[in-house]
């Protein structure tokens, strides 16, 4: 099942509307991201998780577009573990969640293609790519603490995978700790189930994330570049 998380409100990016409803070509960035996971072969559902006062737009958008996957639209919470959580709890224990960022309209059938195939041997899988810059650590004075091998670094990216039953737990575990914080699906896991591996396959650097304006602009630019390698194929 591909989970959508389209609850964001888009604050840094300064839009009327939440990002993932922002229009590319006529189109919202959220219908982008459901239609991959629509035409995907090795999908069998899709779950929407919105902001509750867009659930309607939502429903119009699948109406209109005709998905045939779409089997659940669902109010998320106002924090990203919320909707995560929304979604586990609608499902069984033996289904494999695929948990994709709506704003990453871009993700490509080979990740997801790599995603599935890697779900045969682990419970848990993210996707993720090298990182090219030196990345510092700073202290609480802002200066350089550290300097990690970016050998060893990688920039994170969805879908992260699970076995329902694993996230599942590992949400169980972290709910019951005051001091759980979290941005990430992964991270749940790597913190309350440590001896859990969490297989991670290579991701692309179009699979971007639309957080600032400038992002809309080199989205464009990348779907573009991806139409014309089409017709020239």
């Amino acid at each position: 099942i591909a989970v959508i998380l389209a609850g964001g409100s888009g604050s840094r990016l300064g839009a009327d509307v939440p990002k993932q409803f922002l229009e590319i070509d006529g189109r919202t960035i959220l219908e982008y991201s459901v239609e991959v996971f629509d035409d995907h072969p090795g999908i069998d559902a899709i779950a929407i998780i919105t902001r509750e006062d867009y659930i309607d737009k939502v429903r119009d958008i699948v109406a209109r577009r005709g998905y045939r996957k779409v089997e659940k639209i669902i109010p998320g919470g106002k924090e990203r573990y919320q909707s995560s959580l929304a979604a586990i709890d609608v499902y069984e224990d033996d289904d494999i969640l695929l948990f994709h960022d709506a704003v990453r309209p871009l993700v490509s059938r080979r990740i997801i293609d790599d995603c599935l195939a890697a779900m045969e041997r682990y419970d848990a899988v993210d996707v993720a790519f090298n990182t090219t810059d030196t990345i510092i650590q700073v202290d609480s004075d802002n200066c350089i603490s550290s300097i990690p091998d970016r050998n060893f670094l990688r920039n994170g990216q969805t879908p992260q995978v699970f076995r329902r039953s694993l996230i599942a737990e590992a949400y169980k575990i972290a709910l019951q700790d005051s001091a759980f914080r979290t941005t990430d699906d992964c991270g749940v896991v790597l913190r309350y189930l440590p001896n859990e591996p969490i297989y991670v396959v290579p991701g692309e650097a179009r699979n971007m994330k639309v957080t600032f304006k400038e992002d809309i602009g080199q989205i464009q630019h990348l779907m573009q570049m991806l139409k014309k390698q089409r017709v020239g194929q």
